[in-house]
């Protein structure tokens, strides 16, 4: 059996996904089904990433946005509005809240390619960095 290239495999699960515009569980199951039984796990994280740029070429841009704790809606809402100067043509823009707990406060925004860190952890390095203290 031919290896699926993983671009071929993210556009296939891009296409599937915004198919009927909602998670499939059985998708998800089969995809992780898939990965498993060729040995390509580790490929998750790129192919994760690959599907989200397939998804904002179609218009659908999910961004992940790692919290301290979960947040109002109209947060994510703001927090979604500097990605539309990157997708003007995105007819949706999605922020999918991930709870970490060394998110001190703010938010670490990520999509495929970009990344935007408006986190507390940032603002003291920066801090650091200005006046020059070792160690940050």
């Amino acid at each position: 059996m031919t290896k699926l290239p993983r671009h071929q495999l993210a556009s296939v699960v891009a296409n599937l996904s915004l198919k009927d515009g909602s998670s499939d569980k059985r998708l998800v199951t089969t995809i992780a089904a898939y990965l498993l039984e060729e040995h390509r796990v580790g490929e998750l994280d790129s192919l994760l990433r690959d599907v989200q740029q397939a998804w904002a070429l179609s218009g659908y841009v999910d961004v992940l946005a790692h919290v301290a704790r979960p947040l109002p809606q109209a947060i994510y809402d703001e927090l979604a509005k500097p990605f539309k100067a990157f997708y003007p043509q995105a007819k949706t823009i999605n922020v999918t809240p991930i709870v970490n707990a060394s998110v001190i406060g703010g938010a670490n925004m990520e999509l495929a390619e970009k990344r935007l860190d408006i986190s507390i952890a940032r603002r003291i390095r920066r801090f650091k960095k200005a006046i020059n203290v070792k160690g940050s």
